[in-house]
């Protein structure tokens, strides 16, 4: 399959496009790549995503760790290649173990995770299969994250649920380089 919104050549850009692309590229991401490429059509929703998503990456009250676990579970749930082929390092980087990001990828439930990890997986899990979290869960994820955790959390889902809407729609294509790839 082929790409479908592809990268804009710089001759093309629009003004509202070339400082949409410039805000993301000054960032902690460095570059538009991934799902950025498609919504630069839209440099509005592009700017806003981005900050939300910047938050939502680097500075969530759940953290790194956790919020890289959240984004594979949420990759896994909408077989988003591109989104696994980018997280899944950073998150073997920050801590995930790889038997844990093996079992995502297998959609099985990890059996060696710490505490705050299943918390976090099954809240995303019931979260994306069920459009709802248990009163268990969402205890166990409140006593763990408070509030602004669960609140995070949830953001985390949706957030990246856009991404892979987006990239899958566009057919983004998935970086060459790198040995992360999802079992289809």
């Amino acid at each position: 399959m082929s790409e479908r919104l592809g990268p804009i050549p710089d001759h093309a850009l629009s003004e509202a496009q070339r400082a949409a692309a410039q805000e993301i590229a000054a960032g902690p991401r460095g570059a538009v790549y991934g799902p950025f490429v498609p919504l630069l059509r839209s440099p509005e929703l592009m700017s806003h995503a981005q900050r939300m998503g910047e938050y939502l990456r680097y500075r969530s009250a759940i953290g790194v760790r956790l919020s890289e676990l959240a984004i594979l579970v949420t990759a896994r749930q909408w077989d988003q290649q591109v989104e696994w082929a980018i997280h899944a390092p950073i998150a073997a980087q920050v801590g995930i173990p790889s038997s844990v990001i093996t079992a995502i990828a297998a959609r099985e439930r990890p059996g060696d995770m710490l505490v705050d990890e299943a918390v976090v997986h099954d809240f995303c899990v019931e979260l994306h299969e069920h459009k709802t979290v248990s009163d268990r869960v969402y205890a166990d994820a409140l006593a763990l994250f408070g509030e602004q955790g669960v609140v995070d959390l949830i953001g985390i889902n949706g957030y990246y649920t856009l991404l892979a809407m987006v990239m899958n729609t566009a057919r983004t294509s998935v970086p060459e380089e790198g040995a992360w790839r999802m079992p289809d």
